[in-house]
Parts: C-alpha cells; structure tokens; sequence
C-alpha cells in the first residue's frame, strides 16, 4: 500500500485539525494480545505499528520500530509458551502523530528476566535480539509487572542532536539500558 503525505495545515508543519481528530479518536496506540507459538503474527504486529506510525517521525525511525518490535515480539514468543500483551504509544503533545516518543511494552508471562549476551555466535541464528534493542534503542529495560514481566523500549521520532530530548527524558523509576533496569 502507497503511503499518502499527510495534507499540512498552514501552522508550523502540523497536521490539519482534522487530521488530528480522527487519530485522536481511535487513540494514538496498539493493542494486541498474542499466544504462544504464534510467530507467524509477528508480522501483523509489525503491520500495526506500520499503521500507527504512518505519519511519525522520520522514515528511518520508522523502520527501526519495527525492527526492534519485531524482536521484542518474537523473543517473548521463542523464550515463552504462554503468549504476549504487546502495547505501543506515543507520546503526549500537540505533535504526538508526526513527533514525540514512542514507548513500546512487551509484555510475558514469566518472570525470568531476559539476558543480554554481549556477543552473539557468528554463525548463530538467534540471539541478536536484545543486543540490537540495547544498541539500537533511546532507551530500553526491563520491569516486573504483576505474573511476568514487561520489556519496553522507547525512540524519538528524530534522530540525533535536534531530537529535542532533555537529559532526563524517558528517564522514569523503570527506564534504563539494561535488562536490570527497573528490577526493585
């Protein structure tokens, strides 16, 4: 499917007003709950988060949401049988559709915290996930979350200098990059 620009309204490269409002109305997030053994799906969620981020940040951020999905998604499947909650969102602002930070949460149903190899086999077909998340990501962590355990990464939607982060951004009682983060 052909990408459409998104029409501008006449203030400061946002969307028109109305634009913003049929986003608004479903809610600039994704929701999905798979089970286990479903990895043939992962492409759907890669799909949806496509969809949810038509319009946002630059192309290459885009591409590299749904790289890091993907892995998020397909380790929760691999390294569990009891299936994922997999939540994307972006965040808060009048730019949100087109800018902001996106927060991606991967939820399982084990508490056994992920461990993050430092160097993957040559010639091994698995075990890249996490490392490219931690390379990869603004930040990135892991947190208990009731039966499991939630494995987040966060991206601005510019890369580099001008992406109009503050030190602290993203920066909460969970946030980190590592898979300690957020352990209490």
């Amino acid at each position: 499917m052909k990408r459409q620009p998104l029409r501008r309204g006449g203030t400061a490269g946002r969307p028109e007003a109305g634009a913003v409002a049929i986003e608004r109305e479903r809610g600039p997030a994704l929701s999905r709950r798979l089970h286990g053994g479903e990895l043939s799906r992962v492409a759907e969620i890669r799909a949806a988060l496509r969809e949810l981020l038509r319009y946002w940040g630059e192309p290459s951020r885009r591409d590299l949401a749904e790289l890091l999905i993907s892995e998020l998604v397909t380790n929760a499947l691999v390294h569990t049988d009891r299936g994922a909650h997999i939540t994307a969102t972006l965040g808060d602002g009048s730019d949100v559709l087109v800018g902001g930070r996106l927060r991606v949460e991967v939820r399982d149903f084990v508490s056994r915290h992920p461990t993050l190899r430092t160097h993957a086999a040559e010639e091994g077909t698995s075990g890249r996930g996490l490392l490219l998340v931690h390379t990869l990501a603004d930040a990135w962590g892991v947190r208990a979350h009731g039966v499991g355990k939630a494995v987040w990464f966060e991206l601005d939607a510019r890369f580099g200098p001008d992406a109009g982060r503050g030190p602290d951004a993203g920066r909460g009682p969970d946030a980190g990059r590592g898979p300690d983060a957020g352990r209490g």
